[in-house]
């Protein structure tokens, strides 16, 4: 015994080794502050090419843009793989504090099919991303409302399409000239500096040379007076076949008042739509009141129910009551596919895991947007280690219901719920493969991932289930009937389907508000970072679930219909369909997605979070539910 425990306990430190060391889970890329003194070498590092038309990120390099000597990838952790983070490096290299006028990149010349990608790009606008010091490049814009805050646009476009001196035919050009400016902020003590901005203007220009000297390259176009050529009307680059295309850049320094501990705030209210705090809170105080009163008026019903069955005195006064306590014979009789009802529950205890704990991290700040894939690197590898109670918490009841195959039981809670979003996951990554984009998760990362599933999950599952299925469960408050009660007919509200549906609307309702600037965030390309008010509605959503659930339960017992086991985890869960719905809503409102395969991998994703939506908020319902029956059948007196 000891022996096979110890080679489960190293096969499984291997395993999580292994995947340390593949995917560099705990790399956190420039969290700590660096100093610079003045001339300190700076280099920009590139990022993928993001569109929120069509939500396939492709490699800075997939367009013909100019190439260092020798291509370097930057460590990245799980979640920026995942997200299609691919960091490498740049020709763009500044040196601190020290403004460079017309540096020329390279000149390429544009085949007809590096003319046709740039000219599909511009299309469906793509922006480049690119990275100084861990902050990302923006472009500075003026906000609508006409306000003099600074707000951002994350990163720059490829280019534009236009028409040019008094041409009908619209064309496409190329932003090669890129203005960047640093801001930083300056220790007087030490002249160190600390980057506190990274701002570019991106511009076409058709530059112009005379000789073309690779060792010391010179464009008549691009010089000190760059901007006053700019400022005066320059030709702009355009894209054809044949055309050679000049990249330049040059850079500026400004000193800023803003401290490196605040350089993200400008960049997390990068949206012109700024969250309605008043609306949400004041959206949020309604549900809040609501779901007192409900809770109350229920208490108070039962409480007088209570009081009154305690205080019958023959049998016959029992025979003539109606109601829940009717029922005690068979509340606690085991449901139909009970052991299907466990390993659902078992996966909806380790998603709370994973989901309380994650927001606990970014509560303290662990998981802001600075640690770039630091959120999804989490969520994974605490799914991962939550495995231990989905284990133990399906074999409690799976004990409960009497269940005596409990090892197929916890092998069906380990396979059942990651084997479906894994079958998912791996259609669409293969759709994102077939595009050749960079989204598409490679095949050591999906191997890590399979490595962290087999190797610790599934183990921390049996290890679980083996605990908890040891562990003796406690008597029901009741006995049970061996012949079942017959159950009456239900008035049409009280039908399985209208109740269900029903239950479903206050827990969406808490969430939907909040749910448009995630949805926002995750398909917009924006930052979210409210993390303490997600907080808050989530322990809403923990409260509306559990006391919408117990509402209807309740009264689906008085209406003496005692199969309350599967209708109280589909009563809370039913908020995910209305979540899907608002999905379809959302896409044909919000978004301009155009391509098939962007619309499939949309509707995916937007599947698979719905169906852990439902997992989560069908759990939390169950267990309020269990709990309110075992307390009402407890505090009655059954002769």
């Amino acid at each position: 015994m000891g022996r096979t425990l110890t080679g489960r306990v190293s096969a499984i430190v291997f395993c999580f080794l292994l995947v340390i060391s593949s995917v560099n889970s705990f790399y956190l890329p420039g969290v700590a502050p660096r100093d610079f003194m003045r001339g300190d070498e700076l280099q920009v590092k590139v990022n993928k090419l993001s569109s929120t038309k069509t939500q396939l990120p492709y490699d800075f390099y997939y367009l013909k843009y100019c190439k260092p000597e020798k291509i370097k990838n930057v460590a990245e952790n799980l979640g920026e793989v995942l997200r299609g983070d691919r960091i490498e490096n740049s020709v763009y290299t500044f040196h601190m504090r020290d403004e460079q006028s017309c540096i020329v990149g390279c000149k390429v010349s544009l085949d007809a099919q590096a003319a046709k990608d740039f000219i599909e790009k511009i299309d469906d606008e793509y922006r480049v991303n690119m990275i100084l010091d861990n902050l990302p490049v923006a472009v500075l814009r003026q906000r609508r409302d006409g306000s003099p805050s600074t707000t951002y646009e994350h990163g720059f476009r490829v280019g534009f399409k236009g028409t040019y001196a008094g041409s009908k035919e619209e064309k496409y050009f190329i932003h090669n000239h890129l203005s960047f400016r640093v801001m930083y902020h300056r220790d007087p003590e030490t002249d160190s500096a600390r980057i506190v901005g990274f701002e570019v203007s991106p511009i076409s220009i058709n530059h112009e040379y005379k000789e073309w000297d690779e060792k010391n390259p010179k464009v008549a176009t691009c010089n000190t007076n760059t901007k006053n050529i700019i400022q005066g009307g320059a030709v702009p680059q355009e894209v054809d076949t044949d055309k050679e295309v000049i990249f330049t850049y040059d850079v500026t320094f400004k000193e800023s008042d803003i401290k490196w501990a605040s350089r993200w705030d400008t960049y997390l209210l990068m949206n012109d739509d700024q969250i309605h705090w008043f609306s949400i809170i004041n959206s949020l105080m309604i549900v809040l009141f609501l779901s007192g009163m409900v809770a109350m008026i229920m208490m108070r019903t039962l409480y007088r129910d209570i009081a009154n069955y305690n205080q019958l005195e023959t049998q016959d006064e029992a025979q003539e009551e109606t109601g829940w306590k009717l029922v005690h014979g068979d509340v606690f009789r085991a449901p139909v596919n009970s052991g299907l009802l466990c390993v659902y529950l078992g996966t909806g205890v380790q998603i709370f895991g994973m989901t309380l704990v994650t927001m606990i991290f970014a509560l303290l700040g662990f998981l802001s947007p600075s640690n770039r894939g630091g959120l999804m690197t989490a969520m994974v590898l605490l799914w991962v280690f939550m495995g231990l109670f989905a284990g133990y918490s399906s074999a409690r009841l799976y004990k409960m219901f009497k269940g005596t195959e409990w090892k197929r039981n916890t092998l069906k809670t380990a396979f059942m719920f990651p084997g479906i979003l894994f079958a998912v996951f791996f259609v669409l990554n293969a759709l994102i493969w077939g595009e050749k984009s960079s989204g598409a998760v490679p095949f050591g990362t999906m191997f890590a991932l399979v490595c962290l599933w087999f190797g610790i999950s599934v183990p921390l599952v049996f290890i679980g289930s083996y605990l908890g299925f040891k562990k003796p469960v406690g008597e029901d408050p009741v006995k049970t009937n061996k012949i079942p009660r017959q159950i009456p007919e239900q008035a049409w509200y009280m039908k399985p389907v209208f109740s269900i549906l029903i239950g479903g609307i206050l827990p969406f309702g808490a969430v939907f508000i909040e749910l448009f600037f995630i949805l926002t965030s995750i398909w917009l390309n924006q930052f979210y970072y409210i993390f303490g008010f997600l907080f808050i509605v989530f322990v809403i959503l923990i409260i509306t679930c559990a006391e919408i659930t117990i509402v209807l339960c309740y009264f689906q017992l008085c209406s003496e219909d005692y199969n309350w086991w599967w209708r109280a985890y589909l009563t809370a869960g039913s908020s995910a369909l209305y979540l899907f719905f608002y999905s379809i809503f959302y896409f044909f409102t919000k978004l301009e997605i155009t391509k098939l395969v962007s619309g499939i991998l949309y509707f995916g994703y937007m599947l698979i979070a719905s169906y852990a939506f439902f997992v989560l908020t069908g759990t939390i319902g169950f267990y309020a539910c269990f709990w309110f029956v075992r307390k009402i059948y407890s505090s009655v007196k059954i002769d």
